[in-house]
C-alpha cells in the first residue's frame, strides 16, 4: 500500500480544456441544421430499472436541450408511466416491450412516426440497434460497458452464448466506423481489443452530481456502504461474504444495502441463513437528499460488481470524501485510482481490504481526501460537452462546412 499519499498526489486533474461549449456546439449544430436528435434508449431514468445509463443519458440530454437542441428519447415502455412525456426539457417515448423496442423504434425511425431527426445517439446497452445500417444522417453510439460474463446471469446458457456472439463478433464489424463515446479508458481498451478503430473511440468520463459533497458525522461503528440495484450482477452476497470476512477482524463492522431489485428476497434469505440481521441492514429505496447523507455517514463504499461500465455509487461517496473497496474490474478501475481514492480487490482479498480501511483510520482518511479531490475534477458539464463534441465531429464529416 503506498504510504504518505495525499490530496496533492492524485494523477487526476484534468488539463483546463480550452474547446467549445455545449451552447457554442449547439449553435453550431443549428446553424448547420441540425436541431432535432434522438436517442435511442432501452429504457429511460423513470423506469424502475433505470441505472447509471440512464442516468447518463438524462444529464447529456438536458443540457443539450437547455441550450436550444431538440431532443427525443425513445425507449421501451415502463409499468406504470406514460407512453410520451416531457422532462427535463427533452421529449420522451415509450413503446415496446424490453425486446419489441428494438423492431419498433427502427421502424419508427424509418417512416418518420416520430418526426424528422437531423442526427442520432444510439446508446447500445447489451443488444445493439444498428443504427449504422439504416440511419443515413449523423450518428454516433455510445457504450457503457462489454457484459461478457454479464450475459451467464442475464439469460440461460444458450441465450448467454448467443449474447456474447452478438456483442464480441456479430455487431462490432457494422459499428468500426461510428464514432464511439465510451466512459473510461478502460471500456475504450476492451472495444479496441474487439476491432473498433481507436481513432474512432473516445472516453469521455461521466460525472458526479454537484449535490454529493461531504458533511456530518460518520455512523460510530464501522459501516459499508453499497448502493446498487439487486440484481445478480451486482453481486451483493459475495459483498456480504466479504464483510463477513472482515468481520473476524473488525467485529463492529456493518453493511447498508441501498437499493431494491428481484434479489430482495433472496439477500433476506442469506441474512436470515447468516444470522446477520444485527450487521446488514437492507435500506431500500431513498430519495436523492437521504442518499446524500447515506454516503457522508458510511466508512467505505463497497462494490462486489462483476461488470460495470462507470463504478457511479463509488465517485459518487468520493464526492462524499468517502473512499471505495471494490472488486477490480475494468469499471472500477476509471471510477477508482487503486491505492489512491480507495482499494481495488479481487473477489477472494475483498473482505481483507475492506478490514483493512476499516480499521486503519489514517489510511481510510488519506484514500478519503484523494477521492474528494478527484471527484470534485468530474462533473456532468464536462461529461455532457465530451459528448456533444463527438456528434458535432461526425456532423462535420458527413456535412461540407457551411
Amino acid at each position: 500500500m503506498p504510504g504518505g499519499i495525499g490530496v496533492a498526489a492524485v494523477p487526476c486533474a484534468p488539463v483546463p480544456d480550452p474547446g467549445p461549449s455545449i451552447p457554442e456546439l449547439a449553435a453550431d449544430l443549428i446553424a448547420r441544421g441540425v436541431r432535432r436528435i434522438h436517442v435511442l434508449a432501452w429504457r429511460d431514468l423513470e423506469d424502475r430499472d433505470a441505472g447509471g445509463s440512464e442516468l447518463h443519458a438524462d444529464e447529456f440530454m438536458r443540457r443539450w436541450a437547455a441550450a436550444g437542441l431538440e431532443i427525443l428519447e425513445r425507449t421501451s415502455a415502463a409499468p406504470g408511466l406514460p407512453a410520451t412525456t416531457t422532462r427535463n426539457g427533452y421529449a420522451v417515448v415509450r413503446r415496446g416491450s424490453r425486446y419489441s423496442v428494438f423492431p419498433r423504434a427502427i421502424v419508427s425511425e424509418l417512416t418518420g412516426r416520430m418526426g424528422r431527426s437531423d442526427a442520432l445517439v444510439e446508446v447500445w446497452n447489451g443488444m445493439p440497434w444498428f443504427s449504422p445500417v439504416w440511419y443515413r444522417r449523423p450518428h454516433i453510439m455510445i457504450l457503457h460497458h462489454v457484459h461478457g460474463p454479464m450475459w451467464d446471469q442475464l439469460m440461460p446458457r444458450p441465450l448467454a452464448w448467443a449474447g456474447r456472439q452478438l456483442e464480441t463478433r456479430l455487431a462490432p464489424p457494422f459499428y468500426r466506423r461510428t464514432l464511439t463515446v465510451t466512459p473510461s479508458e478502460a471500456t475504450r481498451q476492451e472495444l479496441l481489443r474487439l476491432g473498433f478503430r481507436p481513432e474512432r473511440v473516445t472516453a469521455v468520463e461521466n460525472g458526479t452530481d454537484p449535490a454529493f459533497t461531504p458533511g456530518g458525522e460518520r455512523w460510530p461503528h464501522p459501516t459499508v456502504l453499497a448502493v446498487a440495484r439487486l440484481a445478480p450482477v451486482k453481486r451483493l452476497a459475495l459483498l456480504l461474504e466479504a464483510v463477513e470476512q472482515a468481520r473476524e477482524t473488525v467485529p463492529d463492522a456493518r453493511v447498508r444495502i441501498v437499493g431494491e431489485g428481484p434479489l430482495r428476497a433472496d439477500l433476506e434469505a442469506w441474512i436470515e441463513a447468516h444470522d446477520a440481521r444485527g450487521w446488514v441492514t437492507l435500506v431500500g429505496h431513498m430519495t436523492h437528499e437521504e442518499l446524500v447523507t447515506e454516503y457522508r455517514r458510511a466508512w467505505i463504499v463497497g462494490s462486489a460488481s462483476l461488470a460495470e461500465g462507470w463504478g457511479l455509487s463509488l465517485t459518487e461517496g468520493a464526492a462524499c470524501g468517502t473512499p471505495a473497496v471494490a472488486t477490480d474490474i475494468s469499471g472500477h478501475r476509471s471510477s477508482v485510482v487503486d491505492g489512491v481514492t480507495g482499494i481495488l480487490a479481487s473477489e477472494r482479498e475483498l473482505g481483507a481490504a475492506i478490514a483493512k480501511v476499516l480499521a486503519d483510520h489514517e489510511l481510510r482518511t488519506r484514500l478519503g481526501e484523494a477521492a474528494l479531490a478527484r471527484a470534485r475534477t468530474l462533473t456532468w458539464e464536462a461529461s455532457a460537452t465530451g459528448v456533444l463534441r463527438v456528434l458535432h465531429r461526425a456532423v462535420l464529416t458527413r456535412r461540407p462546412p457551411a
